[in-house]
């Protein structure tokens, strides 16, 4: 599951709060991993951080409120700050479901140089990865092992690129709901400096 924490467009207060927020989970939840944090102009705070766990914390999803006087503004009037926990789609490493079983291997003449080997054998190979459709071939080299060697790879560098693509696709949907927090009606509410769990 992949979750950001974000103070929206909040203030320093709210950017100490993500990273509050992610110290208390990561005592709660020890398997939480960062994937990637936005630091904040003022020292020790982000704007945002993606996290990693293989916990169910889709309950969180929502505002996260901490209630505290201002650490940066002393006599600030305000003492509720907010923050906003998004869970963003995740899409399983495509490496990982590259077994043999989802990838259809078929064999073909290559035609072409090579001499009588290449016209006799069938050397070219062609792989299918079933879920995606993902396909390469490799009619480069004389024996079939060393074609299917090289497919292999560049089935592999195609999932890396669609990896890629579907990165870039969670962080555009990240930023999206960077800009969407909702105060009230929070999920948790934290107390004091010591950001304490009250409901």
């Amino acid at each position: 599951m992949i979750i950001q924490i974000s103070s929206g467009q909040g203030p320093a207060e709210c950017e100490l709060c993500v990273v509050k927020l992610y110290e208390s989970l990561k005592k709660e939840y020890n398997d939480i991993e960062i994937i990637e944090k936005h630091e904040a102009s003022s020292a020790g705070c982000w704007t945002s951080v993606l996290l990693k766990t293989g916990k169910d914390l889709s309950g969180l999803e929502g505002s996260v409120q901490w209630i505290c006087p201002s650490p940066f503004r002393p006599g600030h009037k305000r003492k509720n700050w907010f923050v906003d926990v998004s869970i963003l789609p995740e899409t399983e490493s495509l490496l990982s479901h590259a077994g043999m079983g989802d990838v259809r291997f078929e064999r073909f003449h290559s035609g072409g140089k090579g001499g009588q080997n290449v016209n006799k054998v069938e050397t070219g190979v062609r792989l299918t990865h079933i879920p995606t459709g993902i396909r390469v071939t490799s009619t480069a080299e004389r024996s079939q092992y060393l074609n299917r060697k090289d497919a292999m790879e560049k089935l592999e560098a195609a999932f890396e690129r669609k990896e890629a693509a579907d990165m870039a696709r969670r962080r555009k949907d990240a930023w999206r709901e960077h800009g969407e927090l909702v105060r009230g009606n929070p999920v948790r509410v934290y107390k004091g400096e010591k950001f304490i769990r009250i409901r």
